[in-house]
């Protein structure tokens, strides 16, 4: 095929495709081991500084709030980011420990663009940005789950977008149109919240499922975080339901609220008076760092964080996402 153009942009994650086939064939084991553990134990085996590190999430919905917070109390540093998601990213930024952004979109939603991210990458914390769409960057974790080196689109094509991505525009050799070819992307470590699981790694959610099937198929670790923790006969009952198998997953951690102040489909509503706190505070880094000690670096851990929230507010959010179902 012939090479039309080329991106700018920084390859941020190399991938050998071979390397990561026989990974999974030799480090992901089909045992139906038990992986539970605490958030704590989860990052401290599986995070390291300088890996390249994803969320999965739509908005803020499924947030793996948890699990991000821990990232940041454990105080890992110079990470490689999928840069697709809004409160979790906003906080790593915060702290500090975001080297590299292969970014779609890391906002407040409503709230407007994020101070935090502007402040990271006109400082020079952030040492690459290499921009792709929110279609591309979960093709690009496709074309991993697939085995193969680049998917075929026509997304981002006749767009500046394309221009600061690492994508490559060709001549199709079977119509002579342009396509866009995306890279693969495997992740070194991947945190996915979800409904539920059981001890070994079955997960099912509920409602709208993000890039969850993409991300669990394009990650070497994969760390759950499930808002509760269920008998393998009850994942069974409803076996078309899991959507992550157990021998993708590394790590299952119990977090009830684990998404918060996001939201989680049938459970509870998103926390607006927290997300508005978060996005007055950050508007300035004192106000950000005050944030994270107030609620990252205060609690020692989700348990603590729960607490500091309280159950009432807990339970306003609860309330919120009846009322918006009747």
């Amino acid at each position: 095929m012939q090479i039309l153009e080329s991106g700018q942009g920084e390859l941020i994650q190399p991938f050998d495709l071979d390397e990561f086939r026989e990974w999974n064939r030799t480090r992901k084991s089909r045992k139906l081991t038990d992986k539970v553990m605490t958030e704590q134990e989860a990052i401290a085996q599986f995070v390291y500084d300088g890996c390249y590190i994803g969320t999965e999430l739509y908005g803020t919905v499924r947030c793996p709030m948890s699990l991000a917070r821990e990232v940041i109390r454990q105080g890992r540093k110079d990470l490689r980011v999928c840069g697709q998601g809004v409160l979790e990213l906003d906080l790593w930024l915060a702290a500090g420990i975001v080297k590299k952004l292969d970014i779609t979109y890391i906002g407040l939603e409503v709230y407007g663009t994020s101070a935090c991210l502007r402040r990271a990458v006109e400082s020079g914390q952030v040492e690459a940005c290499v921009e792709w769409s929110n279609a591309s960057i979960s093709w690009r974790m496709k074309a991993a789950a697939m085995g193969v080196p680049f998917l075929p689109t026509r997304s981002m094509l006749g767009t500046d977008m394309l221009k600061y991505s690492a994508a490559k525009v060709v001549e199709d050799p079977f119509t002579g149109t342009k396509v866009a070819l995306l890279p693969a992307l495997i992740l070194d470590v991947a945190l996915i919240h979800v409904h539920r699981a059981d001890r070994y790694g079955n997960c099912q959610i509920e409602g709208i499922s993000g890039f969850a099937l993409e991300m669990a198929r394009a990650c070497k670790r994969l760390i759950i975080s499930a808002e509760e923790i269920i008998s393998t006969d009850e994942i069974r009952k409803y076996p078309d339901r899991t959507v992550i198998p157990y021998y993708l997953v590394d790590a299952v951690v119990h977090a009830p609220y684990g998404s918060h102040p996001g939201e989680m489909a049938y459970l509870y509503g998103r926390d607006e008076d927290g997300i508005k706190e978060w996005v007055e505070m950050s508007k300035s880094a004192e106000g950000a760092q005050a944030y994270l000690q107030k609620y990252v670096y205060g609690p020692k851990d989700h348990a603590g964080y729960l607490e500091i929230i309280g159950s009432e507010r807990l339970a306003r959010c609860v309330d919120l996402r009846e009322r918006r179902q009747a």
